[in-house]
């Protein structure tokens, strides 16, 4: 790891916070930044590489959900929100608009250690998923495929060998959980796959709260279903999970 690279950067305008978070990760052998501004964050984000970030709300005259939407334009990193605000309001909209998690303030160092470590081992785990999916969606359950084309509908596929959706010949990101969500229920399709299941091998970790499946869920719908709030690809099972039928998919017709 070069000087320019760090696992954590934490962006708190409490620079006592900050500090002693970014020391007590470094004591630990995970390289961390920290920075108490919005500004600051933007330019520290333009040179080093950073895996995750820890991002309160409150950034003095700036907003935390600002800087998140500006991340999520250019990264794929998880952020995990820490904040004092502890309102349903506040965690659906932390959420919705890319946090991976949020955690309430105050908070014990070795706990968010911990749960920092977690996110880090199961991101990068879901990279490597991402890069082996392609052979790991069976063609018995995704019968529609064309040289490594799963079809939603006509001019909306999934290309396996590139990982990106295609839209009318227009490339589409998924973030690296999205995908590994995506491809599991497609290995999956015909029968439902509980909210348990995805938390124990999509996110390892049974701690997720069922908020984190649901946002991802939606931005995935967002990208192949037609019709939103009439999903015909990812079926909810209310209070059991989700379904891809197997009639869902299309055949590129």
């Amino acid at each position: 790891m070069n000087d320019t690279e760090y696992k954590v950067l934490m962006i708190d305008d409490d620079e006592l916070i900050a500090r002693s978070t970014s020391e007590y990760f470094n004591i630990l052998g995970l390289k961390t930044a920290y920075v108490t501004s919005y500004d600051a964050a933007v330019e520290f984000l333009d040179t080093p590489e950073i895996s995750l970030l820890l991002l309160d709300i409150n950034l003095g005259d700036r907003s935390g959900f600002d800087l998140c939407k500006k991340v999520r334009e250019n990264y794929d990193m998880p952020i995990l929100f820490i904040s004092a605000r502890t309102s349903d309001d506040d965690v659906i909209i932390a959420l919705n608009i890319g946090g991976d998690d949020y955690i309430k303030k105050p908070y014990t160092l070795g706990v968010l250690f911990a749960k920092v470590k977690a996110i880090l081992g199961r991101y990068e785990k879901a990279r490597e998923a991402a890069l082996t999916a392609a052979s790991s969606v069976s063609s018995e359950n995704t019968a529609h495929t064309d040289e490594g084309r799963i079809y939603f509908r006509k001019g909306v596929y999934l290309d396996t060998s590139m990982h990106k959706l295609i839209i009318d010949d227009r490339q589409e990101e998924f973030r690296a959980m999205e995908y590994k969500l995506l491809t599991y229920l497609l290995e999956n399709a015909g029968r439902v796959v509980t909210k348990e299941e995805l938390l124990k091998n999509v996110w390892e970790d049974e701690y997720t709260g069922d908020g984190t499946i649901s946002v991802h869920i939606r931005h995935i719908r967002e990208k192949i279903e037609l019709d939103v709030k009439n999903p015909a690809i990812i079926k909810t099972v209310w209070g059991v999970g989700y379904v891809v039928e197997q009639g869902a998919l299309g055949d590129g017709a």
